[in-house]
């Protein structure tokens, strides 16, 4: 619910701050005098695109700044809320409300706020969403539009065809896949026939050579050290023969070990103890002496004594180096190559068996597209039916008594070059992301009158009622968005304005509705009564505030509406009947 709103510097308002209620809340004002600027205020609030030429004149950006709660809504549109905040690090004030900000530069420029968080107005947009739902003096103009139809539709079938609908979309995106996939492979076929067989090549080289994880550093480091066999032999063997003894020269004396032996016996023979104490090291030191003779003579039998390992080692190392020429920088890159390869060389498969293989399973996945299309089509033919008499009949109490309002679902034809066509019970139809169907809205406006599209029957003020009239519907099933008006009732007057002036009020008992009016007879129904004032300073700036009116200001107001009669008892006797009227419809039986 928005419970707040302050503008700044736009239009014609220099500052303005409303407080919002639940139930109805009508604003009034003379022409000019910026009532329109709030609804504007809110479309910015809704991430609507900013336009410099709505700055005031003379400012230098204009602000406008919304407090919203989240109590009175429903919980998907709570949770909605809930992660448009979490993503936007943006966080509510301490009583739970939400504040959000729009500036709107005189050169253009806008920036967003959120939460206290800088965000982009697309993240406004999807804040707003399920909050706040704005009707601008053209929005009728869009309610002529086919997609619009089908979306009211789905919109009051919501239970039956929303699952239907998401079910199909699923469907759908497996055959479009398994299809395009056909289709590349049919008329790619012979260049993708090339690269198999390239592939393939390929793959024959890598798995003959047969290359093995880390293998190319593995050999640089095996052939560094047979490069200086003699120099590694000829090292180990001195230290081996310094620990362990040379017995080919017995004349130089025994080894370390040998030493270290005739140490410890000669320490363990003495009969200081102090002397005696070191025999235990010495015994270390031969046991570390014997490990180390033995990690010598394993290291020198390790060493190839065959002349010939340099050159294989060599040869295998060439062998490697044609593969990293070609394919990847190391070894271990080829490896990962041929693995992605054979993956590639699976969906590459262009043979008459892959090709039919591949069609039975392109059909498979139509007759599923197919089926659900008639499902989701056979829900909105049994709901448009009730669409169009639940319409029909709140237009027959906003003085339209014989009007009736008719919704068609036809399906949408192919077109030549189609990108989706799906042959559905003998006709070729367009399977759209929202299924093969499209809505037509068509009202008749009297008995006996031809039904016609909306576009071509409705006049600006039955076009008016017939979108309220939708909206009185749609809103049965749902609680706590915002519903903003602006001059819904533009081209009507008499019972006709009392009628929409009651729809509103029975549509406030379940959302918060703002609507902008020039109606004495739509306003009388408010539970809140704001007018927009406009005054002017005498040199030449005109200014306006809203401000909220007390029950003996909203007579002088109504008056005023009624054709000026502010100042006349007549009028104010009339304005007064016409509150006692709204109040007493107002009051539930």
């Amino acid at each position: 619910m928005l419970t707040e709103i302050r503008i700044d510097g736009l239009g014609v308002i220099s500052t303005a701050t409303a407080q919002f209620h639940e139930g109805l809340t009508v604003l009034t004002g003379e022409t000019g005098a910026g009532k329109t600027m709030v609804v504007t205020s809110l479309h910015l609030l809704s991430g609507a695109r900013a336009d410099a030429g709505r700055v005031r004149l003379g400012a230098a950006r204009a602000v406008v700044e919304g407090r919203f709660t989240v109590d009175d809504v429903n919980d998907a549109a709570r949770a909605e809320v809930g992660q448009v905040l979490e993503s936007a690090a943006a966080e509510a004030d301490d009583d739970g409300s939400i504040i959000a900000i729009r500036t709107v530069g005189s050169d253009g420029r806008s920036r967003a706020h959120l939460g206290g968080r800088g965000v982009p107005a697309a993240v406004l947009a999807d804040f707003t969403a399920p909050l706040l739902t704005v009707h601008g003096q053209n929005d009728q103009l869009r309610l002529q539009r086919p997609d619009q139809q089908l979306s009211a539709l789905d919109q009051f079938a919501a239970d039956t065809v929303g699952p239907l609908l998401r079910k199909y979309q699923v469907q759908r995106r497996s055959w479009l896949d398994a299809r395009t996939e056909l289709i590349e492979r049919t008329a790619r076929s012979r260049e993708l026939a090339l690269e198999a067989d390239r592939l393939k090549h390929s793959l024959t080289e890598i798995d003959a050579i047969a290359p093995e994880p880390g293998e190319d550093v593995r050999i640089v480091d095996e052939v560094r050290r047979l490069s200086d066999l003699d120099s590694l032999r000829g090292a180990a063997v001195t230290a081996h023969d310094a620990l362990a003894g040379s017995p080919d020269s017995p004349e130089d004396g025994s080894g370390a070990l040998e030493l270290l032996g005739v140490a410890r016996a000669r320490v363990e023979s003495a009969d200081d103890p102090a002397l005696t104490a070191l025999a235990p090291r010495l015994g270390e030191a031969i046991a570390l002496v014997v490990d180390l003779t033995t990690e010598l003579s394993g290291y020198l039998s390790d060493l190839p004594s065959d002349p010939g390992a340099l050159d294989s080692l060599l040869t295998r190392q060439a062998e490697l180096k044609t593969l990293t020429r070609k394919y990847a920088p190391d070894i271990d890159g080829v490896i990962a190559w041929a693995d992605e390869s054979r993956t590639r060389l699976g969906s590459l498969d262009v043979s008459e068996e892959a090709l039919t293989a591949l069609a039975a399973e392109v059909d498979i996945a139509a007759e599923r597209v197919r089926e659900a299309a008639r499902k989701l089509t056979a829900a909105r033919t049994k709901s448009a039916g009730k669409l169009a008499s639940a319409v029909s009949a709140e237009l027959g109490g906003l003085a339209m008594g014989k009007a009736r309002l008719e919704v068609e679902v036809r399906p949408v034809p192919a077109s030549p070059q189609d990108s989706a066509p799906l042959t559905v019970d003998g006709k070729e139809l367009h399977a759209g992301s929202s299924g093969v169907d499209e809505v037509e809205f068509r009202l008749s406006a009297h008995s006996g009158a031809q039904s016609l599209p909306l576009s071509k029957s409705a006049s600006g003020g039955e076009l008016s009622r017939v979108m309220l009239a939708l909206e009185v519907v749609l809103a049965s099933s749902d609680h706590g968005a915002t519903m903003v008006f602006d001059e819904v009732d533009a081209g009507v007057g008499g019972r006709a304005a009392v009628e929409i002036g009651r729809r509103l009020a029975r549509l406030a008992r379940t959302h918060q509705v703002i609507v902008v009016t020039h109606l004495p007879q739509v306003a009388a129904f408010a539970d809140t009564h704001l007018v927009v004032d406009k005054s002017d300073d005498g040199k030449g700036k005109v200014n306006s505030g809203v401000r909220a009116l007390t029950k003996d200001e909203r007579v002088i107001e109504l008056a005023r509406m009624l054709a000026g009669l502010d100042d006349t008892e007549t009028g104010r006797a009339h304005a007064e009947e016409l509150l006692e009227t709204a109040r007493s419809e107002r009051t539930p039986a």
